[in-house]
């Protein structure tokens, strides 16, 4: 079977505008949470979020291409020109050719939903932004990291909610193993930082609410005082090459996407199933595709979101996957930092683990003061402090509204 690694990445998120900003934040446990900027949150009950900050467009495209996309078209081809020139591949016109594009998407341009949604209702449905459906639909931003840098090979759009950046890096590892690709771009994309996203999730119940006199503590898996997960935004990009076309060309290798595992609980429309049977079985087929057995699996990068059902249902996953190795797993939840990146999630947490084997830390949870052992968090999600160890395998796992089960391994080359 064809081999594949990765070779460049490219991250901007709430910690950082760039893959290193981002990793030295996570490794030094720092929030990226704090009261809403992007829009006036007077009228909503959850005044917080994890925004990126201080985002200049212009650095990373045409400023004229730019003002006609959304925010998440915007963030996905900045990280793609980062992964580019991490790879050394920006200029490389005869590999770009035929390079394919992988990219999760959950929902695409809200904030342009939401505004051209005010000017068709405030106009009596006469008017709305001439741009607004080629701004909003989620196949945009792998679209426009196709237009920006002459890249020509297929780009797919996947949509699987917060498994979406996940199942992205699966589905790029199939194509080259099989032969379609040698070179993939593959991540995910999001932002969703509006009014409309803010009720459409609150009245849920799944957004945290009582911490805005500290918006720095609102998000903590794992820990008896959580009430929700706190909205993300961003995009993370990483340059999945097969071993020996990047052998070939001298490219730097950070590691091995090693296996893939994916499943659906057929359960509920936003709940996972309670058992996690399902979740589980994701687990135990990405190991197997890995060539890995529990007990070689160092660090699992948690979905861990912060909302009860969650978290106490991810550690269920474990323990069936993983059994007695469960208890000497090193696990943490970066969303904790991040907040809950949606669509970006599973890219970015890939991120993580790919920064973890290559420099041999485990970071970790913040907010973790008191674990809700009662509720079922019994693990070591690594609390408020990352830990400095040799990292040979991480796993990561996402779990999105729908049932969507996708989980990542990664090995040490």
């Amino acid at each position: 079977m064809r081999r594949v690694v990765v070779t460049g990445m490219g991250c901007v998120s709430p910690v950082g505008n760039s893959a290193d900003e981002t990793w030295e934040a996570i490794k030094a446990g720092k929030s990226g949470i704090g009261l809403i900027t992007r829009y006036d949150a007077t009228p909503f009950k959850v005044k917080y979020a994890a925004e990126v900050k201080d985002f200049d467009a212009s650095k990373y495209m045409d400023p004229k291409a730019a003002r006609k996309m959304a925010m998440f078209s915007k963030l996905a081809v900045a990280a793609a020109k980062m992964a580019l020139d991490d790879s050394n591949l920006t200029d490389n016109k005869e590999v770009l050719n035929d390079t394919s594009i992988f990219l999760g998407v959950g929902i695409g341009g809200f904030e342009v939903t939401e505004s051209s949604l005010k000017s068709y209702f405030e106009s009596n449905f006469t008017r709305i932004p001439p741009m607004t459906i080629p701004e909003l639909i989620p196949n945009e931003a792998a679209a426009n990291i196709s237009m920006t840098f002459g890249i020509h090979g297929a780009t797919h759009t996947i949509a699987t909610a917060c498994a979406s950046g996940t199942d992205a890096i699966g589905d790029a590892l199939d194509s080259i193993r099989c032969g379609r690709n040698d070179v993939v771009l593959a991540g995910g994309a999001e932002s969703t930082q509006n009014g409309f996203s803010n009720l459409g999730f609150a009245v849920l119940q799944a957004l945290s609410s009582k911490w805005a006199d500290d918006p720095t503590k609102s998000s903590r898996p794992f820990d008896k005082q959580r009430d929700g997960f706190v909205m993300g935004e961003g995009s993370t990009i990483l340059v999945l090459e097969e071993y020996e076309h990047a052998k070939a060309r001298g490219a730097k290798i950070y590691a091995e996407v090693a296996g893939y595992g994916a499943s659906s609980d057929g359960y509920h429309l936003t709940a996972p199933n309670p058992d996690g049977l399902i979740g589980a079985k994701a687990m135990t087929a990405a190991m197997k595709d890995a060539g890995v057995k529990p007990e070689d699996v160092t660090y699992y990068n948690a979905h861990g979101t912060s909302t009860h059902l969650n978290d106490s249902g991810e550690t269920k996953m474990l323990h069936i996957a993983f059994g007695d190795a469960a208890k000497k797993l090193h696990i943490s939840s970066t969303k904790s930092m991040t907040g809950h990146c949606l669509g970006n999630a599973g890219s970015l947490e890939a991120f993580v683990c790919v920064k973890s084997i290559q420099e041999g830390f485990i970071p970790p949870t913040i907010n973790l003061d008191e674990p809700d052992v009662e509720g079922g968090c019994d693990l070591d999600y690594t609390p408020n402090k990352g830990i400095d160890m040799d990292v040979n395998v991480a796993m990561s796992g996402n779990f999105g509204f729908g049932g969507h089960n996708g989980i990542l391994v990664f090995k040490k080359i």
